[in-house]
């Protein structure tokens, strides 16, 4: 794996965790 994707697969994982949590405070 290279530095690229697993920044990229931290930035999908960080903005589905954003996702829930804004759907929660709703």
């Amino acid at each position: 794996m290279t530095v690229y994707q697993a920044l990229s697969l931290m930035l999908t994982f960080g903005t589905l965790v954003v996702l829930l949590l804004t759907n929660k405070k709703k």
